[in-house]
């Protein structure tokens, strides 16, 4: 039974050990991730003002 319990007691602790890592590289991720969809939202704030500002530009007749 000591066996049996001190085993038990082992392989919940690695498991515990094997969550605290899969919790700090999945707080990794969702940090990168965010970084990106930030990056993301900027260049397309920035082409749809492009855009807008290249559309009401009055463009010059051709000759």
């Amino acid at each position: 039974m000591e066996k049996d319990n001190s085993r038990l007691y082992q392989e919940n602790y690695y498991i515990m050990k094997e969550n605290e890592r899969l919790r700090k590289r999945a707080e990794q991720l969702n940090q990168e991730n965010q970084a990106l969809l930030s990056e993301l939202k900027q260049k397309l704030s920035k082409s749809s003002s492009d855009s807008m500002t290249n559309n009401s530009t009055p463009t010059a007749s051709k000759p």
